[in-house]
């Protein structure tokens, strides 16, 4: 296995905040700042001809990467990719429909089709993935560090369950109920995968990894402990926490997930992302100094002007309060008609109102 070269790190702000180590500002990145609201990833994706080809060739996923880096001061990479590789690896006909989103071909539905998956070699069938982790290592040079992902194991169950997006979970819910044994089945499956998968990305140069519980929120409390949250916490109990002599912070997002953040903090997860409906000051006063907290300006505040993006930075750090342990970021991703622009001054007014927050 190819490792990457260590670099010192001349940036460790967001790795000491998701410790809940002081800093003398608030780290900032955002969920999707690489993506369609950027004209240079739109140039890069027509070059690249579809979005697999453009996720799946190391050099322009490298390219997409650094392209927010490049025109923000933000203090986090987030590695290109998608959070379907594991069951596009698995077989299952992945394929980006426009206008609608991810499908697959072979939808899994039963368990019979559940007994013919088999868990991915991160190094063979995702290869693609972990040489462009190596590759935006080299040419990050230790700017900022480079964050990895994977979805959820029950995120990834809802797309190869119901075949692609959905608005009401009715096969991957039916299944749920019908025949909770398939599921559990087929969620085990996926996290030992998802933790391979992350633990390959640590190794080839992941310096802190998140999971992307999109659809956690869609499950009633009990379920998502049993269904979503369970599987998460196994996740991150296999994975490596120490490489090149530091800590390997992991983040843990549940959309919707505000109710159960109490239940969330004893995943194992160093930090917590939370979406934009949550105040910050409830979550922190409900999780205390076990965990960290991300988030949590609404996407749709970047549509605003600056001085009123400036207000809202200003009330999403506000809310946290002052001390550590605050990475700021979206509530959701960044919304595609977003506004370049928009972007630099929420990064801007976290660099000039963030610092009185910790003195």
């Amino acid at each position: 296995m190819r490792r990457v070269t260590q670099t010192v790190l001349k940036n460790d702000l967001l790795l000491r905040a998701l410790l809940r180590e002081a800093t003398p500002r608030t780290p900032v990145w955002i969920m999707r700042q690489a993506g369609r609201y950027l004209p240079e990833y739109r140039e890069t994706r027509a070059r690249a001809g579809s979005f697999i080809q453009l996720m799946s060739t190391p050099e322009l996923a490298c390219e997409v990467t650094l392209q927010p880096v490049n025109r923000f001061p933000l203090d986090a990479a987030i590695l290109f990719s998608d959070i379907l590789t594991i069951p596009a690896a698995m077989g299952l006909g992945l394929h980006f429909v426009e206008g609608e989103g991810p499908a697959f071909e072979r939808p899994v539905r039963d368990a019979a089709a559940v007994a013919k998956l088999a868990m991915p070699d991160p190094e063979t069938e995702l290869r693609y993935v972990l040489d462009a982790v190596r590759l935006i290592r080299r040419e990050l040079a230790g700017r900022v560090p480079l964050i990895g992902f994977a979805g959820s194991p029950w995120t990834l169950a809802c797309y190869m369950v119901e075949g692609g997006a959905s608005k009401e979970f009715a096969l991957v819910k039916g299944l749920l109920y019908r025949e909770p044994a398939t599921l559990h089945k087929l969620l085990d499956l996926l996290a030992r995968s998802v933790a391979l998968y992350l633990n390959a990305q640590i190794a080839a140069g992941a310096q802190a990894v998140m999971l992307f519980d999109t659809w956690g929120g869609v499950l009633t409390g009990q379920a998502y402990k049993e269904f979503s949250l369970s599987y998460m916490s196994a996740v991150i109990a296999e994975l490596q926490r120490e490489y090149e002599g530091r800590r390997v912070p992991v983040i843990l997002f549940t959309k919707g997930g505000g109710p159960w953040l109490e239940a969330m903090t004893d995943s194992g997860a160093d930090a917590l992302g939370v979406d934009w409906t949550q105040d910050l000051s409830d979550a922190r006063r409900r999780v205390g100094d076990k965990v960290a907290l991300q988030g949590n300006l609404d996407p749709a505040a970047l549509y605003a002007p600056p001085e009123r993006i400036r207000e809202e930075v200003k009330k999403v750090l506000d809310s946290y309060g002052h001390g550590p342990g605050h990475i700021f970021n979206l509530g959701h991703g960044v919304q595609i008609g977003t506004k370049p622009e928009s972007v630099a001054a929420m990064v801007a007014a976290v660099h000039e109102l963030s610092p009185a927050y910790h003195k």
